[in-house]
């Protein structure tokens, strides 16, 4: 085999490389963090000022796996008061565990959501809340076995 044929060959074997991996690239999933990202993005300012809110409270939100269920605890500055938001348990490995539920905490500012309703794997839970016209929003990482 003279030159011209082992030129052509790598030319080949790397043309075949490169199709391999732009076939592989088309087939991988690209789940973006939100649906509507840039409407999110230009909101972003009453996330900080939520997150500074959250942060000057005394105590933060905790969350604790019990059983078959978690525990939300709102800081102690939310007992007795009247607190409406949502929580979000989002899974960056896997679009299909996120789960959105609404934020229903008794007068001991505590929550209790069913561990069933969630799949086990690594979460961000971005618990966004109102009480008295302030906003209030906190992330926090969370493992469910």
């Amino acid at each position: 085999m003279n030159w011209g044929n082992k030129l052509i060959l790598v030319f080949l074997v790397f043309g075949a490389m490169i199709s391999y991996m732009v076939y592989r690239c088309m087939k991988t999933p690209v789940d973006l963090v939100a649906k509507e990202y840039y409407r999110d993005e230009l909101a972003y300012q009453q996330i900080i000022d939520g997150t500074n809110r959250a942060n000057a409270l005394k105590s933060s939100a905790t969350l604790q796996q019990e059983g078959d269920g978690i525990t939300l605890q709102l800081p102690a500055e939310m007992q007795h008061h009247a607190v409406t938001g949502n929580i979000l348990f989002y899974c960056p490995s896997d679009l299909k565990k996120d789960r959105s539920l609404p934020l229903t905490v008794d007068a001991e500012g505590r929550q209790i959501i069913r561990g069933h309703d969630l799949q086990p794997g690594h979460y961000r839970v971005k618990i966004k809340w109102s009480s008295e016209g302030q906003h209030y929003f906190t992330e926090k990482p969370f493992v469910i076995l």
